[in-house]
């Protein structure tokens, strides 16, 4: 007899997600519009002291702090659950695309040995500093103990940094350019850098008892990272193609054409996971490619369209994130126990930040001319600029999953704590540090939208090796002198072979591409506001 269902009741049960799902919705529209104008607000009165990503954080916080309190119905609370699927595959995509997509091309390939330097090889010691300290501090009893590869993932997670905070006050107040290309190009690459090591370090514990060798998981991070990197360029270069012989630029095909672009980025990331491959890595170096080379063959009214698009979306999947992300703070099971591991992980990424910003500089000092070392009040914005985010949230609830015995549950917590210590506490203090190194302010009053040349900042890379005859024993130094001639040597590639094939200006607008102004924010957009 109770198995027996009336008709009403079947109809009610779907009758009742229905409506759930319609106020779990309504709330989120609502936290956004709240998120956009607050944020317009603070900006309007240059109020620094709660950026907009430190505001949709605490909106979220706020919201779901009111809802886990409340005899708010489960059914409506499963909506803002954070999913890392989700995040991966809805949300993240636009963001880091937007982020290749509105690189501009000068001061960053004119930085590009240096922000490599950062995003790469800092990464990889910031990781590994991370994992080292940790491990040694659950070996002196400072921490709770974990196994060395599970440290070296909490390592890799937490290196992952989104100074979009940072980068909103250097449009706002306006600062050195080279700079900018500096936080902004490394906060590009240092996503897919992360989640690459992650992978890696996972695989790392995984294969801990079949002994496999070092090398081989050298080799496979670089399959990884270089397989993504060749499926996105191909992408790229595919779309560009496409686009030049096509002849979609008339009127009536406009739709097509828009339609089209905005596929290939998808269509990039589905290819490098369907794979086996990273499909962050992939569509960011498809959105570097597409920009310098398919967005030329595009009409006029399709490139206004991409720009604003691409922008909206990646403005709305960025606001959401820090909504998504504080909401499931609140709501989510926290292990408080190991307050010693969450204290002391803090200091110690404060360390390792420092050791990969500081010798990472070092490096690339040594091959610069005197006029374009990286100065120490530079070096101390890109330290304190190392605020972690989403991606690190992300791939910490994705630890959960893959660490057994709590471990997981008490590195989300310590995530969880320092992403929220990070964006809240040190996002609001960093207008005032960055004024107190005078790296913004009255003495960069020249906008950075203003054209790159004119600005008198940007100074191209030059190579002077007049004084070679006296430190001809540093063979170091002039093997990364090679490196750092290199990238002269690609911008001739790009402009006499490069941009004849792929694009249809024949490299005559080539240097007016370069004079675009740097975009407005990390993960902002990158076209014409005037």
């Amino acid at each position: 007899m109770d198995d027996v269902i009336s008709p009403a009741d079947h109809h009610a049960a779907p009758g009742k997600e229905q409506q759930a799902a319609g106020v779990g919705i309504l709330l989120q529209i609502m936290m956004l519009v709240l998120s956009f104008v607050l944020g317009h607000v603070l900006r309007r009165h240059k109020f620094y002291y709660l950026p907009e990503a430190s505001a949709s954080l605490l909106i979220g916080l706020i919201v779901g702090g009111l809802a886990n309190i409340s005899n708010t119905e489960t059914s409506i609370r499963t909506w803002f659950n954070f999913h890392e699927e989700f995040f991966f595959l809805f949300l993240l995509p636009p963001i880091i695309f937007q982020s290749g997509f509105s690189l501009s091309p000068k001061p960053f390939f004119s930085n590009f040995g240096a922000i490599v330097t950062f995003a790469i090889l800092g990464t990889f010691i910031a990781a590994v500093v991370t994992g080292v300290l940790v491990y040694l501090g659950g070996v002196f009893y400072l921490t709770y103990k974990l196994p060395f590869a599970e440290c070296l993932m909490f390592g890799a997670l937490i290196s992952a940094t989104d100074p979009v905070t940072v980068l909103s006050i250097f449009q706002e107040l306006g600062t050195d350019v080279n700079l900018y290309a500096l936080v902004f190009g490394e906060s590009v690459l240092n996503d897919a850098m992360a989640i690459s090591l992650y992978r890696t370090m996972a695989l790392v514990r995984s294969n801990a008892s079949s002994g496999q060798s070092f090398f081989m998981l050298v080799l496979h991070f670089l399959e990884t990272f270089l397989g993504s990197m060749s499926a996105g360029v191909g992408v790229g270069f595919t779309s560009a193609l496409l686009f030049k012989y096509a002849g979609l630029g008339v009127d009536n095909l406009q739709n097509l054409e828009c339609c089209l672009v905005v596929l290939f980025p998808y269509f990039s990331y589905m290819l490098a996971e369907g794979i086996g491959l990273s499909g962050i890595v992939s569509i960011l170096f498809t959105g570097i490619v597409m920009k310098q080379y398919t967005f030329s063959n595009l009409s006029e009214n399709s490139q206004r369209f991409v720009s604003a698009f691409f922008h909206l979306i990646s403005s709305l999947a960025e606001t959401f994130v820090f909504i998504y992300m504080g909401f499931d703070i609140a709501m989510e099971q926290h292990s408080w126990s190991h307050i010693g591991f969450i204290f002391f992980s803090i200091i110690f990424i404060i360390v390792a930040r420092a050791a990969n910003i500081f010798s990472c500089a070092y490096l690339v000092n040594l091959v610069r001319p005197q006029h374009r070392k990286i100065p120490m009040k530079h070096q101390k914005a890109l330290w304190y600029g190392g605020l972690r985010g989403a991606m690190a949230f992300a791939l910490a609830l994705q630890s959960v999953h893959d660490l057994p015995d709590g471990h997981g549950q008490t590195i989300f917590t310590a995530t969880t704590a320092i992403v929220v210590l990070t964006v809240l506490l040190i996002g609001g203090s960093t207008g005032t540090m960055l004024e107190a190194l005078e790296v913004v302010g009255d003495d960069h009053d020249t906008p950075l939208s203003t054209n790159i040349e004119e600005t008198n900042q940007y100074i191209a890379p030059s190579y002077d090796y007049e004084d070679e005859s006296s430190s001809s024993g540093n063979r170091i130094k002039m093997k990364l002198k090679e490196f750092h001639k290199s990238a002269a040597s690609f911008t001739a590639l790009d402009k006499n072979y490069l941009t004849p094939f792929f694009t249809i200006n024949n490299g005559e607008e080539d240097d007016d591409d370069f004079d675009e102004p740097m975009p407005s924010s990390r993960r902002g957009g990158f076209y014409d506001r005037t």
